[in-house]
């Protein structure tokens, strides 16, 4: 399937850019000039009239869009893990009494002890994709991480309870 994305100019207003469903419907965001935003749906019989508006905030609209974006990367992930036999994806949560919390992504030597990848941490439900190695974890982060069911099985230990 194709993902049309419209813009449409809104003369002194701003501009709205519209997602146009597999069904035909539009779901849009108004960006106005003065720098509010509005989450819009179409009417279903008219995409040029407004069904429903939504005014959102700046911090509600990068909640949402991390919300998106960490919905379709894990998506995405777990669907190639999905297609390959021996990949997997799981989420680890870093426990409160890990000896990492505090500590860099790096001091953990993730990937060296237990030839696991780290591909994102997710942090008050916001996505930090492809962390560096000095990325500081704290207390509740969940390590999204890909690897062998062996190397995930490892990892989840070495997370909670350091190195043996």
């Amino acid at each position: 399937m194709t993902i049309r994305i419209e813009k449409v100019d809104l003369p002194g207003i701003g501009v709205r850019h519209d997602l146009v469903t597999e069904n035909g419907r539009r779901l849009g965001v108004v960006s106005y000039r003065d720098g509010d935003r509005e989450l819009t749906i179409s009417d279903a019989d008219d995409p040029d009239a407004c069904a429903y508006a939504l005014p959102i905030n700046e911090d509600e609209a990068e909640a949402l869009a991390d919300l998106f974006g960490a919905s379709v990367a894990i998506s995405r992930l777990t669907k190639l893990t999905d297609e390959t036999d021996g990949l997997y994806t799981e989420k680890i949560e870093l426990p409160a009494d890990s000896p990492f919390v505090g500590r860099t992504l790096g001091d953990t030597k993730t990937r060296t002890r237990t030839h696991v990848s780290v591909v994102a941490i997710i942090r008050d439900r916001k996505v930090i994709p492809s962390p560096t190695p000095s990325q500081t974890l704290r207390e509740g982060d969940v390590i999204v991480t890909v690897g062998t069911r062996e190397g995930l099985d490892a990892a989840a230990r070495l997370i909670a309870d350091g190195p043996d």
